[in-house]
This record gives C-alpha cells, structure tokens and sequence, in this order.
C-alpha cells in the first residue's frame, strides 16, 4: 500500500508547477461544457447543446492545446488542436445562422 501512496505524492505533489495547475484549470473549464449539456438537455427533456458548450469548448481546449505544448505530448497536441478547429467552426455556424435573419429582416 505504501507503493500506492508513493506514487499519488510524487504524481500529484513532487510533479506540483504550473503547467499542471494550468492543466487542472483546463481540464475543469474543459468538463464544464459535459455538466452545461447535461443540465440543458433535462430541463428541455430532449438533447440539447447550448452555445455555451462551444464557448467552455474552445476555452478549455485552447488552455488544453497549451498545456500539452508545455508536456511535448504530441498525441495531445493534435488532438486538442483538431477540437479546437471543430470547435470554432461551430461557433461560426452559430453566429452567421443567427445573423442571417438579422440581415433578410433588414
């Protein structure tokens, strides 16, 4: 058991800087956009996906994509660097469909 405790002290205090604070935040910010879907799905009894889940999406990626810049982590890098092509381009869609009447009513 003391092999177990050995390994939490050096995984989460010795390995303790920065960047794996600035991980911890991302990975928060990230996991946000699951608990904000979930939650708008049951108050409209149907899945749904707020706006909201793209924003935490692109913010908590995008710190992510930093994050694993620091760590050198290549799978990291280009999976977190694709979501956050995705990402953006579903804030786009969202903002040109919600500017297009906007701009037939005028």
């Amino acid at each position: 058991m003391s092999s177990v405790g050995g390994w939490f002290h050096h995984v989460f205090i010795q390995q303790f800087s920065f960047w794996v604070a600035l991980g911890f935040v991302a990975q928060l910010l990230f996991m946000m956009r699951f608990l904000l879907q979930w939650l708008a799905s049951e108050r409209a009894g149907r899945s749904v996906v707020p706006v909201s889940f793209w924003f935490f999406s692109v913010i908590g990626g995008f710190l992510l994509f930093i994050y694993s810049l620091s760590r050198h982590d290549p799978v990291f890098i280009a999976g977190q660097g694709l979501g956050l092509v995705i990402y953006a381009r579903n804030l786009w869609l969202i903002f040109r469909e919600k500017r297009s009447p906007m701009q037939n009513a005028g």
